[in-house]
């Protein structure tokens, strides 16, 4: 796959994808960083900007946890208005990808 499809493609679907991931359970950036390059190669420096306009959008919540290892971690937890988009982001998602590989399906 060309580069910048594969880049715009994770890049569509990272704010569903954190999303997902805080509908788990409550996380820190660099734990939800980790998983996203994990899982799907994203970097680090892209999830920080994102929690950002996630929190700014009320999407999120942020409260702090105590380390015994170092400075207080910044948590994330969804709001009701971040479960709310997760439903309709994951609906929609399920409704595109199937749509694609409904054609996928019949190209040879």
């Amino acid at each position: 796959m060309p580069e910048a499809i594969e880049i715009q493609l994770k890049k569509g679907a990272l704010e569903l994808c954190v999303l997902a991931l805080l509908s788990q359970h409550d996380s820190y950036a660099y734990d939800i960083a980790s998983q996203l390059s994990e899982s799907i190669g994203m970097g680090e420096g892209t999830i920080y900007p994102l929690m950002r306009r996630l929190q700014n959008d009320r999407l999120v919540e942020t409260y702090l946890v105590e380390s015994p290892a170092g400075p207080s971690r910044k948590y994330y937890r969804l709001t009701d208005a971040g479960r709310a988009s997760f439903a309709s982001q994951r609906a929609a998602w399920s409704s595109f990808s199937g749509a694609v590989q409904g054609i996928l399906g019949g190209v040879k």
